[in-house]
């Protein structure tokens, strides 16, 4: 596609949203968003370029993965390996896909071995929301902010009259089957929700026929590549009689999935993915909020070829947190804690190591005054492998008007390496270094009577990029890069319409020494833009429609594969059948565009889904 077109067809939406899709009443629990600060705050008073997607919205869209939720947030691009449940990657404002974090219910999720998250795996049908902040975030976290940070929340039943019984099935292309069941309830002290869900797909070929030996998968298994998914979520939140918040969530995930592989790696996999989470919170004096909590993630996968055993990971990584939020007068709050991080790791590969810890303080200022407003933040961390590592940020904004605010932020962050980089047999190095970025962002941000908009634009460089030494195959600290971004977005709802859009425009661009230096970073589109557009009839039909477009991309460092730019039309629609059920459909990329987002891996063609939804009132 024309790059031209890209930039016109965006500039239409003006300026995306820092917020979330279209305004949200004060009262609302899901204006509340607590990823950017790590504590709550209305989306609007945050300096990060944020965006919340909550439950009504994720139903709105039908959206049946959480990609498909993330690649409407500007500055992301998501890439998949060949289809529902196999490997996608995150990568936020061109930084490497291991350069995220993302959090389940305020735990740390994400395998030890590769440092990546298996989105793919996670159900859209038991996530309340999705908070998502662009822009480091390693004063706060530590390792892994420099992107920015993802926080799922999953469904906890606050806001729920009594108790409510909630259910769906659905069915479409590729043999595709969709079911849960669940129960949320709450009242003057207490919240609750209980579910099951169920997805089964027969797939596609994940690999392009005949792409053995040139790239890609390396094989030509020209078979039916299927996905199937089993998870369980509960999650308990209590207030005491002596002002005592508890909550307690718990997340399974187990799944199947097949894709093309060969003799020298796997076509299998059986998976698990499961979060434990709790936390408690009091106040020892009344500007005084004291919270502990605690979780632990894992991220297993047994892995066979035609059958065979081919390789067994699993990895535990456990936390445990101190927070102190302090109010100062009613302008300014300091937050301050510690945070400690386990990871283990259990395989059949050999590792030199399989544990490491991390302790990690952190302090910051949050300050309003009238027009003005302030966030200053430092943390320091002592890894058990890199030793001592010190991060900050500073952010300042101004209202221009009662509207319009204006910002400024510079934030340093670093990524340590992952067991595989560190450990993994003739690959790993242990005298690897942390990577490190710098970044410096300007923003300005609009709320406004018929809608949200907003402008940010930012530059990144990083250093000590890891990357495979071609002389001898082992991790290196060799790799350096400057990316510089606008992301622009708007959100609106204007009498029975409700419109949102966002535009980025991205330059990731190699700064390493060697042949390699100027090109573009790999699988980054200069640009991509995202329109949304729903309209409500006669207060019980709705339809709306997404429109996704990709400039081109490279599938590689050396940017000799070149991936083509593509068009993504969805179509939805739903009826109100009654007062407590729903019918929804919905018919995507009805072009049936042809594309890939990795090299020789297929994407779905023109599919449908059909959703009965049992929701009461």
């Amino acid at each position: 596609m024309n790059s031209r077109f890209l930039v016109g067809a965006g500039l239409i939406g003006v300026g995306l949203s820092g917020h979330a899709a279209q305004p949200v009443p004060a009262n609302s629990l899901a204006g509340i968003q607590v990823t950017a600060n790590r504590t709550s705050e209305a989306p609007s008073r945050s300096l990060a370029a944020t965006t919340v997607i909550d439950r009504a919205e994720i139903e709105r869209l039908q959206a049946r993965s959480v990609s498909d939720l993330l690649r409407r947030s500007p500055g992301i691009t998501v890439t998949n390996s060949g289809g529902p449940g196999k490997a996608e990657s995150i990568f936020m404002r061109g930084t490497e896909s291991d350069h995220v974090l993302v959090l389940v219910d305020g735990v740390e999720y994400g395998s030890a071995t590769t440092g990546q998250p298996a989105i793919q795996d996670l159900p859209v049908d038991q996530i309340e929301r999705i908070e998502i902040v662009r822009g480091p975030r390693s004063s706060l976290y530590g390792s892994e902010a420099i992107g920015g940070v993802i926080q799922i929340f999953t469904r906890d039943g606050s806001g729920t009259r009594g108790t409510r019984p909630y259910a769906s099935i659905g069915a479409g292309s590729y043999d595709s089957y969709q079911a849960q069941a669940g129960l949320s309830g709450s009242d003057a002290r207490s919240h609750y929700n209980i579910s099951v869900s169920g997805y089964q797909t027969h797939g596609f070929d994940s690999c392009r026929s005949g792409a053995a030996n040139t790239g890609g998968c390396f094989t030509d298994e020209p078979d039916d590549d299927g996905y199937d998914r089993v998870s369980g979520a509960l999650n308990f939140g209590h207030r005491f009689d002596n002002g005592v918040d508890f909550k307690l969530n718990f997340l399974r995930t187990q799944g199947n999935n097949e894709y093309d592989g060969s003799p020298f790696s796997s076509n299998r996999a059986d998976v698990v993915q499961q979060v434990l989470g709790t936390s408690v919170a009091f106040r020892p004096l009344e500007a005084w909020q004291l919270t502990l909590s605690g979780g632990t993630s894992w991220d297993d996968s047994d892995n066979y070829y035609d059958g065979a055993p081919a390789g067994r990971f699993e990895t535990r990584r456990n936390q445990a947190s101190i927070k102190n939020d302090i109010s100062i007068g009613d302008n300014s709050l300091i937050t301050a804690g510690v945070d400690y991080h386990d990871d283990n790791v259990s395989s059949d590969t050999v590792f030199a190591e399989t544990s490491r810890d991390n302790t990690g303080a952190f302090i910051q200022y949050l300050g309003d005054w009238g027009r003005h407003h302030v966030q200053l933040a430092g943390r320091g961390d002592d890894n058990q492998q890199f030793g001592d590592h010190a991060t900050g940020s500073a952010s300042y904004g101004f209202d221009l008007t009662e509207a319009y605010t204006a910002s400024i932020s510079y934030g340093t962050a670093f990524k340590a390496p992952t067991f595989n980089e560190l450990y993994f047999p003739d690959y790993g190095n242990p005298d690897l270094d942390p990577e490190e970025s710098r970044s410096v962002e300007l923003g300005l941000d609009a709320t406004q009577r018929w809608g949200t908009w907003s402008l940010h634009a930012f530059e990144t460089h990083i250093d000590d990029l890891i990357a495979s030494d071609p002389a001898t195959f082992t991790a290196v600290n060799v790799n350096e890069a400057r990316i510089r971004g606008l992301e622009a977005g708007l959100g609106t709802a204007i009498a029975q319409w409700q419109i949102s859009t966002q535009l980025t425009w991205l330059s990731a661009e190699n700064r390493s020494e060697g042949a390699n230096r100027g090109n573009d970073l790999a699988r980054r589109p200069q640009y991509s833009a995202q329109f949304d557009v729903d309209r409500t009839i006669a207060e019980r039909f709705s339809v709306g429609a997404g429109l996704f477009l990709s400039d081109s991309a490279y599938d590689d460092a050396a940017n000799a594969n070149e991936l083509d730019s593509y068009q993504l039309l969805d179509l939805r629609g739903s009826m109100n059948v009654s007062r407590d059920w729903q019918l929804q459909a919905e018919l995507n990329n009805v072009f049936d565009e042809d594309y890939e987002t990795v090299r020789f891996y297929n994407q779905p063609g023109r599919n449908v889904f059909v959703t009965l939804r049992y929701r009461p009132q």
